[in-house]
């Protein structure tokens, strides 16, 4: 399998509603929250693109664009933008969707690095 197609066959989407129990005073989801899913989809693609352990050690400039306001459906999306030796970068946008229209537009972009590593907890070649 070439490079391009783990990459392709590692994109990952999860879509949430978003309730009031994770909106803040403003009734827009919690920064802390989003960044939480952010972080999850990239892990699961990292893993889905390795197939090893993987732990997230930074993320990079998260814009926040557009408040995400509750009632609505979010689309987290992630792929792997570089690989490195033991590290990867993933790329994850969050798209706010209305329920009742086709209206689409990116809320959230950032990027979170993750490195490979051993059962000894150290870090470990991506691709073998």
């Amino acid at each position: 399998m070439t490079l391009e197609d783990r990459i392709q066959q590692s994109r990952t989407q999860l879509f949430k509603a978003v309730f009031p129990n994770t909106t803040n005073h403003y009734d827009t989801l919690f920064g802390g929250t989003a960044l939480s899913l952010m972080d999850e989809v990239a892990f699961i693609t990292a893993t889905r693109f390795s197939r090893q352990r993987m732990v997230t050690v930074s993320s990079d400039k998260i814009d926040f664009t557009k408040p995400i306001p509750a009632g609505t459906i979010i689309e987290l999306s992630g792929m792997v933008v570089h690989v490195g030796h033991t590290s990867l970068k993933v790329k994850v946008d969050i798209f706010i969707e209305q329920m009742y229209s086709e209206e689409r537009e990116k809320a959230i972009s950032g990027q979170f690095t993750l490195v490979a590593i051993d059962e000894h907890k150290k870090p470990t070649a991506i691709l073998k």
